[in-house]
């Protein structure tokens, strides 16, 4: 992974995996910020995900990685911001098609889906995994555009 920046961000339902998901990034020296939620009280997913989205649209940050129980509701709001791919992934291969042949800026994830041994791995993967430069990938997202 190049030098990047990570926008964070999750509900109270990703927080407690939000937080292992920092340890990792500290682990390995990779600079994030994170956007909130910052507790387990009961919040509003579509917060953090405008907010993680526009961080990368700004380019304030260079990827994101959004999670809430399922990773459904965030990931959908995410999605509505223009310039914004996020992936849904509960599996490393996903997450390595996703960056490969979709470029996708964000990762989605749900806490309540997969546990946060099998979380750190779908991030390394998504984080180190480079876009393929494919034409025929090119031009499938200037046609999601």
């Amino acid at each position: 992974m190049k030098n990047e920046s990570i926008a964070l961000g999750s509900d109270h339902g990703g927080y407690a995996l939000k937080q292992e998901i920092k340890k990792y990034l500290d682990a390995q020296g990779i600079a994030y910020k994170d956007y909130g939620c910052y507790d387990e009280k009961s919040c509003d997913y579509p917060v953090y995900a405008k907010a993680v989205a526009k961080a990368i649209v700004d380019g304030e940050c260079d990827k994101g990685v959004l999670i809430c129980g399922t990773g459904i509701g965030i990931s959908i709001t995410a999605n509505k911001v223009k310039g914004i791919r996020a992936a849904l992934c509960h599996d490393t291969f996903s997450a390595q098609a996703t960056r490969e042949h979709n470029d996708a800026n964000i990762l989605a994830m749900g806490a309540r889906v997969v546990g946060p041994g099998l979380a750190l791995k779908i991030v390394e993967t998504f984080l180190n995994t480079e876009f393929s430069q494919d034409e025929r990938h090119i031009n499938r997202i200037r046609q999601m555009e």
